[in-house]
């Protein structure tokens, strides 16, 4: 079926599905997971190797396998469904170009590269069934949500320019979609625009104080390093709405943002693997659009967690795309699915965000390892006397690398002094041995992505 001719009975099939109950969301899922795994072994040489000794009646999520980014990128070719896709073409022939960004591949897939947050960057295609499922589910989940008739009113007033902040210079998704609608059609040429989260704040101020966006979307931390301009007042802008994705957004960082921006902030929980795996309802609450993709949050050892039960990481499979199937794949997040029905009334599952499993730091011990959490470590630094932005990174199991970001007329020497006894301490009563604390000469920085981490392991 011609994907064009399938969008109408796919569109009705979403809509159809929030009204189906628990029961009806479990037949799609099941149906289409089956479908999802003939294909994966009939068409891609890595599936067919790795479900060798799966039944071939699959009844039970659990009796396959699951795969993470490294030994798919290291099986890229075999991975992929189409053998005219290879990684040494993309790279030649897409990805090495960036007047390329957001045209489609062989006139029918779209190509992100990931930043590498979690240590290993990936090539990810989509192909057209996927994207016409996460337009459709984005649209149909989200059609009284996104975006509120008050917020309506002022688009008609003052136009739609949309500014994304992410990051330039590769084929990030936010690059890769925002150039792909420009392509399109020149009036949205002139209405959206990627503003590079990595070029210096000053050009990036002077950018959208010339274009004047009223919906800002990208990473939240580019959205509180511009709350904060507009404060001082060298940002003037008056935007209508925020979407944050990418990291998580705490509440003091959404009451930042909202109290300088003058504008309401909204998230949404994605990735480029499943670009619309989570939709959010009028309470804020995050929705695994599970019809289309399934979400296992699971422990240390791969096995599912309760609800209500953080887990250690999740298991995601994108049941639209063919092209590169992605069937328990390790995502790296810790998540909580809801003990509770929601009160929106949605019969899809409710899960609270906790962040990245793979920037739990671990240092040695006297005894063994201990692991700290980078909220924990973080805190440690930001309530430092002096301390306006900092980054830690662990280099080793006893070693820390700091950049510090000092206040305005802060001594540097005496707030790293001061840092490092509260770290000392910190440490001391985690039970970790000594612990060494380096200060870089470079400020904090986004990394190669343009996300602004924090905290994190090398």
């Amino acid at each position: 079926m011609r994907v064009g001719s399938a969008a109408i009975g796919i569109a009705w099939d979403v809509w159809r599905a929030e009204r189906g109950g628990p029961e009806g969301i479990a037949r799609r899922q099941h149906a289409r997971l089956s479908e999802l795994v003939e294909f994966a072994r009939s068409a891609s040489p890595y599936y067919r190797r790795l479900y060798r000794d799966v039944p071939e009646r699959v009844t039970d999520l659990h009796q396959l396998p699951r795969v993470g980014k490294r030994e798919l990128m290291a099986n890229f070719d075999d991975w992929v469904t189409d053998p005219h896709v290879t990684l040494a073409k993309l790279k030649s022939e897409l990805i090495s170009d960036l007047s390329l960004l957001g045209r489609s591949y062989r006139g029918k897939y779209l190509v992100v590269t990931t930043s590498g947050t979690t240590g290993e960057p990936a090539i990810l295609v989509h192909d057209r069934l996927s994207w016409v499922v996460v337009n459709l589910v984005v649209r149909v989940r989200e059609r009284r949500t996104l975006v509120r008739a008050a917020e309506v009113r002022a688009f008609l007033r003052r136009g739609l320019r949309a500014a994304a902040l992410v990051a330039g210079g590769g084929h990030f998704a936010g690059v890769v979609l925002t150039e792909s609608a420009r392509r399109r059609s020149p009036a949205i040429a002139r209405r959206v625009r990627v503003f590079s989260v990595l070029r210096p704040l000053a050009d990036l101020v002077q950018e959208l104080n010339d274009f004047q966006p009223t919906v800002l979307y990208g990473y939240p931390s580019a959205m509180l390093q511009l709350a904060a301009e507009q404060k001082a007042g060298r940002l003037r802008i008056r935007p209508v709405l925020a979407i944050s994705s990418g990291e998580n957004l705490s509440s003091a960082g959404r009451a930042k943002i909202e109290a300088a921006l003058g504008c309401r902030i909204t998230e949404r929980y994605l990735s480029s693997e499943v670009p619309a795996l989570t939709s959010q309802c009028r309470y804020g609450a995050f929705h695994v659009n599970s019809d289309w993709y399934i979400l296992e949050p699971v422990d240390a050892d791969y096995q599912p967690v309760p609800d209500g039960v953080t887990s250690h990481t999740v298991l995601v499979t994108n049941l639209a795309n063919r092209v590169q199937p992605i069937i328990r794949y390790d995502l790296g997040d810790r998540v909580t699915l809801a003990t509770a029905p929601c009160p929106c009334g949605s019969p899809f599952p409710a899960v609270k965000i906790e962040g990245r499993s793979g920037d739990l730091l671990s240092f040695g011990t006297p005894d063994g390892r201990v692991t700290i959490l980078p909220l924990a470590l973080g805190t440690v630094i930001e309530e430092t006397a002096g301390v306006r932005r900092f980054q830690a990174i662990r280099t080793g199991p006893a070693a820390v690398r700091l950049r510090l970001e000092v206040a305005p007329g802060a001594d540097r020497a005496q707030v790293q002094k001061s840092v490092e006894e509260r770290l000392g301490s910190f440490f001391a009563a985690q039970g970790t041995g000594t612990v060494a604390i380096e200060h870089a000469d470079e400020p904090p920085r986004p990394d190669r992505g343009g996300k602004f981490r924090q905290v994190w392991s090398f």
